[in-house]
């Protein structure tokens, strides 16, 4: 009998724990990259973050932006960007694939919080799918927020307006 009580107490401690199995690595940058291209990966190119993009990049992040450069990885009208962005405390590693200047495919591919790994699920990140970037520097889609994870949820909406920016920015530098 009291085995039993044990481990209905254990079970009902470990429902209310935050979500520790929320970390991990999902899937590699390099897998990401294969299967955005059908496995036929381009050789990365750099960005360079300079004065022209910088100030976009940081108002849509709402923060400073510290990186000199960025690796993307484009062929004709595709892209991806393999980018972080802190959620509450820890970097979130999202894999965003442009095609054609809207999203083809989002995917957290490493998750370091404790808390919101629900984002990494494909019923959230389904979402960004064919979101395009308006003038404003918005989605042109709403995207569903999840109940404790707040915080995640923003990390991924601005890195995929980051992308979508990046990805006109240089298909207007190829084009001229």
């Amino acid at each position: 009998m009291r085995l039993i009580h044990l481990l209905a107490a254990f079970f009902l401690f470990t429902l209310c724990m935050p979500q520790p199995f929320a970390k991990g690595v999902y899937q590699t940058k390099s897998d990401f990259v294969s299967t955005a291209f059908a496995g036929e990966s381009p050789k990365p190119k750099v960005l360079w973050i300079n004065g022209e993009i910088k100030p976009s990049i940081e108002a849509i992040l709402a923060h400073k932006f510290n990186k000199l450069r960025l690796k993307y990885w484009q062929q004709a009208d595709e892209s991806v960007w393999i980018m972080n962005e802190i959620g509450k405390e820890s970097p979130i590693t999202v894999g965003i694939h442009v095609k054609q200047g809207k999203i083809a495919k989002t995917k957290v591919l490493e998750y370091r919080e404790t808390r919101g790994g629900e984002v990494r699920h494909d019923f959230f990140t389904n979402q960004f799918i064919d979101a395009q970037l308006q003038a404003d520097h918005q989605l042109d889609k709403h995207i569903d927020g999840i109940t404790g994870a707040t915080l995640s949820v923003r990390a991924l909406t601005k890195l995929s307006r980051i992308a979508l920016y990046l990805d006109g920015y240089i298909r207007q530098q190829n084009a001229n």
